[in-house]
């Protein structure tokens, strides 16, 4: 974004007061475009808009240095993604090497070494006997993507009634800090993969509170396996930021003891994302996020 390398360039500290008009004379743009923009980043908590004043900035042009502003800038991330898209389309199919992601991909042998580590730390792929690699079992399909909402519509809201539920006050408080980051930018700063990661080890809190090994584990193999299909989702960064306020006040709920307003809202929650996601009809209505 224009408006962000703006800022990165004149070395702007936090809190510095970033004018609508200086905006536009220094991008040689008209103030219409320049207000959007700023509106925009408001909503992804990197500047405070004041009544009568003006925006302000939440972080220095030094903490907007590795913001990510585009999927593409990076050789290994863009093939990671890349080959993820073309798994998920149907355009990557069977076995393959190290030298076919190198070709196909036009990285150095390396690189394709590098990403395939990634992918199977992640458990995406798993190496073959004797040679070569090929992806796991991944859902990619809407149908299946919704089967995995519905699972989770199921499993977290009964882990938060669960007898034994008790709130951990140190996850809850280090999960607080999180989201509250993702308000105050992190939503645009974080890569698509911590994203992820954030937000699912969130939801995997939660449902270890309920002190039950069966419905964790059921949960982290979900996660693991529509990490692929829910990165292609991670590119809404403003529906992120909503998601974020709707995880603060399900921390809200359980800290309050209402367990079964939680279960409710958590329900909802998921229902609605699930319907935006796969886009498949809800028999609910609901929050937007996770």
């Amino acid at each position: 974004m224009q408006v962000i390398d703006l800022v990165r360039r004149s070395a702007l500290e936090r809190g510095a007061h970033v004018r609508e008009q200086w905006v536009a004379d220094s991008l040689g743009m008209s103030r219409s475009p320049v207000r959007k923009a700023l509106a925009y980043l408001a909503e992804l908590g990197l500047v405070t808009q004041e009544p009568n004043r003006g925006y302000f900035l939440n972080r220095s042009a030094g903490e907007l240095a590795n913001v990510d502003l585009s999927a593409g800038s990076d050789v290994e991330e863009d093939a990671y993604f890349r080959i993820g898209d073309d798994y998920l389309s149907g355009r990557f199919t069977g076995e393959f090497t190290a030298a076919d992601v190198c070709r196909a991909y036009d990285l150095t042998s390396r690189q394709a070494d590098r990403v395939l580590s990634r992918m199977q730390r992640e458990d995406l792929i798993r190496r073959r006997p004797g040679r070569g690699w090929e992806f796991q079992h991944l859902m990619s399909t809407a149908e299946a993507h919704d089967q995995s909402y519905r699972f989770r519509m199921i499993v977290e809201p009964a882990a938060l009634l669960e007898p034994g539920f008790a709130v951990d006050a140190e996850a809850f408080a280090l999960h607080r800090r999180q989201q509250e980051a993702l308000l105050r930018g992190d939503a645009l700063l974080l890569p698509r993969g911590e994203l992820f990661r954030v937000n699912a080890e969130f939801h995997e809190m939660l449902v270890a509170c309920a002190g039950n090994a069966y419905l964790l584990d059921s949960v982290r193999r979900v996660n693991r396996v529509r990490r692929l299909v829910e990165y292609r989702h991670q590119t809404d960064r403003q529906r992120l930021v909503r998601q974020a306020g709707e995880h603060l006040e399900l921390l809200d709920l359980l800290e309050g003891g209402q367990q079964d307003a939680a279960a409710g809202f958590l329900r909802d929650h998921l229902d609605a994302v699930r319907e935006i996601k796969t886009r498949l009809p809800s028999g609910r209505g609901g929050a937007a996020g996770s």
